[in-house]
């Protein structure tokens, strides 16, 4: 994102201390990622699971080791979604769009400005980075854009234990988190040498191929739809009406 000039984007990350996470790297070993949702427990704030003969429990201190992050900030899960009472779908999703004249047929990423294009894609594809539907744009989704946006600090802890549970009870999750799994399994010395390892490259690595898929266009320094000025003229002549 930096080599691409996303300064707004970063700094919203920035503000949820994201940062760390999106750029974790390194091996995932999806054999022992199996192993561990196949034993994974809840108990209160900590997650245990048993691996290759070792008891492992993960503190809030073993998350704050890996990725920075603490077990603060507002929790948000399915379940809870009214916990912000001004926060309305519908208008929250128009005010995000290109053109806000359009007409809402379903939530999706496509019209979506720049910046809430990046944090939609993050959100659909990263958290919790489900196997289908990246389009799609789900209550929850919106939700967590709209904190971002605002800058409401979230318990992000709490929403990726939230979504390792759902990977327990859904095949669609598909096993989330493994970079951070797999940082676990380093951080208590797992023994992975004969284990077949992949290997992932940071989350926050958008380059100009991909922002360009996304329908925008850099133009003298700065990414703008493709379609900028089309829209642009559209909602002077609305404004004008």
């Amino acid at each position: 994102m930096k080599q691409q000039n996303l300064t707004t984007v970063r700094s919203l990350l920035k503000e949820q201390r994201l940062k760390r996470f999106l750029e974790l790297s390194g091996n995932i070993y999806l054999d022992l990622v199996k192993v561990f949702y196949t034993n994974l427990q809840f108990n209160g704030h900590t997650l245990n699971f048993h691996v290759k003969g070792m008891d492992i429990v993960i503190t809030n201190d073993v998350w704050a080791a890996i990725i920075g992050l603490k077990y603060y900030g507002l929790r948000i899960n399915k379940g809870n979604l009214a916990v912000i009472e001004e926060f309305n779908k519908i208008q929250f999703n128009k005010n995000c769009l290109k053109n806000p004249f359009s007409k809402v047929i379903n939530f999706s990423v496509g019209g979506l400005k720049l910046d809430e294009r990046l944090i939609a894609f993050i959100v659909s594809w990263i958290i919790p980075p489900r196997g289908s539907n990246h389009s799609t744009l789900y209550e929850e989704d919106l939700l967590l854009i709209y904190c971002i946006m605002n800058k409401v600090k979230l318990n992000w802890i709490h929403i990726f234990k939230d979504d390792m549970q759902k990977a327990i009870r859904l095949s669609d999750f598909h096993y989330p988190y493994a970079i951070v799994i797999s940082k676990f399994l380093h951080y208590f010395d797992v023994d992975i040498e004969e284990e077949l390892a992949e290997i992932i490259k940071p989350s926050s690595e958008i380059n100009s191929g991909s922002l360009s898929k996304m329908g925008f266009t850099k133009i003298s320094g700065r990414w703008v739809t493709k379609d900028g000025d089309q829209v642009g003229l559209m909602m002077k002549k609305r404004l004008k009406l």
